[in-house]
């Protein structure tokens, strides 16, 4: 069974802080930042599987053009209990919480090239994206993220939505593909662009990945490097033209973005 619930003590503070060394291997968060940081509305939320905590999500007030919203840090889960719903269930937590406190906009990023991260934030959560923040983090040294720039989607997750709150459905049938994705004789997934599209007029648009972005980054840096400028260039190309990402479709080999124009979906109020 897994609890979720959220984390306000010194001493949660410093499980989390545990936790969260074992997950990354690198420097943590300072326990006293962390406490500060929900006494004044952030939100630390733990899954525990009897009464350890085997995951965590922490998030801190953002403020941006006269509007707050919960900055969704960090979601981290020990290994062994990965691919289990808890992400999906520390999301739906803070989210509650989150709306409790007054919030009505959560923002987190994420790098475009794991797929499960953008399967859960896409197609389980109803997020979407529409910003491209080029080396967000910087140079970054930890083995998720050594040897590339650290690129990132921002996800916009609209709490009271009625596309978040009644799980609205896209159309995700059809679209034109930019790019296609071929393995080399070493089996490793090589991009290849599509025909060239002058104009973005259609309905949805597709972008395919990595479905193992970790397993291609050891095996190939060259290749890893080049999926990240490559998809980095057509990712800003629809951001430019108004669409958003709206799901990831997990294939066999492959997983494939979905985007839409932006007004297709039903935010709620102002958009942003």
């Amino acid at each position: 069974m897994i609890q979720c619930k959220e984390l306000k003590t010194m001493a949660e503070m410093e499980q989390m802080q545990e936790l969260e060394g074992r997950i990354w291997g690198m420097a943590t968060i300072p326990t006293h930042q962390t406490l500060t940081a929900v006494k004044n509305g952030g939100i630390m939320v733990g899954a525990y599987v009897d009464d350890q905590l085997v995951g965590f999500s922490y998030g801190f007030a953002g403020f941006d053009n006269g509007k707050s919203y919960l900055c969704s840090h960090m979601l981290g889960i020990e290994q062994a209990y990965r691919s289990q719903g808890i992400g999906k269930k520390l999301k739906q937590k803070q989210r509650e919480i989150a709306i409790r406190k007054g919030y009505d906009m959560m923002k987190w990023t994420y790098d475009p090239l794991e797929t499960r991260n953008a399967y859960l934030n896409l197609t389980k959560l109803n997020g979407i994206c529409n910003t491209y923040i080029e080396n967000c983090y910087g140079n970054m040294q930890d083995g998720f993220n050594k040897g590339l720039p650290s690129d990132r989607f921002e996800i916009h997750w609209h709490l009271k939505s009625p596309y978040v709150v009644e799980q609205q459905p896209v159309n995700t049938e059809n679209p034109t593909a930019l790019n296609t994705l071929t393995f080399n004789q070493e089996g490793l997934p090589v991009f290849t662009k599509a025909k060239e599209i002058r104009e973005l007029t259609e309905y949805s648009y597709s972008i395919h990945v990595p479905k193992d972005f970790q397993g291609l980054k050891a095996a190939s840096q060259e290749l890893a490097m080049d999926w990240r400028m490559k998809t980095r260039e057509l990712f800003q190309k629809l951001f430019e033209a108004d669409y958003v990402a709206v799901r990831l479709k997990p294939h066999e080999s492959d997983g494939e973005y979905i985007f839409v124009k932006k007004d297709n979906l039903d935010l709620g109020g102002k958009q942003s």
